[in-house]
């Protein structure tokens, strides 16, 4: 049996969405032209594509949910979805995606929203090119971007969210892919996610967000090639790690963020080639933390390069460049001849008297600093990069 094309207009034979969902048959398509659609609640219960021409305006008037798709092989395509409705004990979503798989949301336009979309209990998805814009004032009635709940085997890629709680919310979500998207302007976290495992993350950007990216109670996660920048803030971060356990952190770039990266009870991390440009603190370790590497990363004009509250230390720093580091190669082989230790002793004093920080380009820190370096006491003696750079790793 031949599937069937439904065309949609407001001044056609089908002009309403919803209805001509429940007309159709499994693997039709529906058409839908350019216009204004006042609808919502709209429930795709069979194998769909809904596709918009000049991207027509789908418009829930606040009233509620707009899309809820409860179907396998389900696509929406270019659609522009407004006034998704608020409420404080229901999670209102522009599109949510309930135990389905095969689906793909493309090309669509989300304003004025709650939640964007919404995957719960999914699988085996595609959510590509979506453009989502919220209006976040206050945590407490504003939703995220894109969240994904008890999902698994989703690629999201070439996103841009902006203007929401978080970005991009994963909850138990495992075997995740995320790639080249861009969360930026959002009241809290570009990207958030818990409890979700064996996930890839890779060339996405997250910028100027209100406490920057935080990861935290899983493992087995790759993060590649990505760039945090400009998340400022007494609570901001360009990457939180908590609780994370084996994993790789490559190639990213950290840039001009109160704190690069805060690690707290992390472990088995290789930390490899990234930049870390003008940040307060680079990379700031409290808590246990043990057994991770770091090696062949740039660290450029950061205020503080490694930050650390014990005097134990298993981590290893080797084959880094330091922009701090004033010592000299006379084999000419690129490796410093003395090691270079990036933990200054002011760092320690401000973990734990915060107020001292406007003493940071003092003469005297400068020299407590120095004596520290000469003969540790309250840093690890062992923390040092015994192989440091003599030119920037490009």
């Amino acid at each position: 049996m031949w599937a069937k094309t439904w065309k949609i207009c407001t001044t056609c034979e089908y002009s309403s969405i919803k209805q001509t969902i429940q007309l159709a048959k499994a693997h039709d398509t529906l058409l839908v032209q350019k216009g204004t659609y006042r609808e919502y609640e709209i429930v795709v219960d069979k194998p769909l594509v809904i596709k918009g021409t000049d991207y027509p305006i789908v418009d829930g008037e606040k009233k509620g949910e707009i899309f809820q798709i409860q179907s396998d092989g389900v696509t929406l395509d270019g659609l522009f979805i407004i006034n998704v409705g608020v409420s404080y004990t229901k999670d209102n979503a522009a599109i949510r995606v309930i135990r389905s798989k095969d689906f793909r949301i493309q090309n669509m336009v989300l304003e004025q929203l709650f939640f964007g979309i919404y995957l719960e209990k999914s699988s085996h998805g595609k959510v590509y090119h979506n453009r989502i814009i919220g209006e976040a004032v206050d945590e407490y009635n504003s939703g995220n971007g894109i969240q994904l709940w008890y999902s698994s085997d989703i690629e999201v890629s070439k996103n841009h969210v902006q203007g929401t709680r978080d970005g991009i919310y994963l909850e138990f979500s495992d075997r995740i892919t995320i790639t080249g998207n861009t969360s930026m302007d959002n009241l809290r976290y570009g990207l958030h996610f818990m409890f979700s495992n064996n996930d890839i993350y890779t060339q996405n950007t997250f910028e100027n967000n209100g406490a920057g990216v935080a990861v935290m109670f899983s493992k087995f996660i790759t993060m590649k090639d990505n760039t945090f920048r400009k998340n400022w803030g007494t609570a901001a971060y360009g990457m939180l790690l908590k609780e994370i356990n084996d994993a790789e952190i490559i190639g990213n770039t950290f840039e001009e963020n109160t704190i690069g990266i805060n690690i707290e009870g992390s472990n088995r991390i290789r930390y490899t080639n990234n930049d870390f440009i003008g940040n307060g603190w680079a990379i700031r370790v409290i808590g246990a933390c043990y057994t991770n590497s770091f090696r062949g990363n740039n660290f450029l004009y950061n205020s503080f390069d490694i930050s650390y509250n014990s005097k134990l230390n298993d981590n290893v720093f080797e084959g880094n460049f330091w922009s701090g580091y004033t010592g000299y190669d006379l084999d000419k082989d690129g490796i410093g001849d003395v090691p270079y230790r990036p933990v200054k002793l002011f760092s320690y004093v401000v973990n734990r008297t915060p107020e001292t920080i406007v003493l940071l380009r003092s003469l005297f820190m400068d020299i407590i600093d120095f004596s520290e370096r000469v003969s540790p006491v309250f840093t690890p003696d062992n923390l040092k990069d015994a192989q440091p750079l003599m030119k920037i790793r490009s």
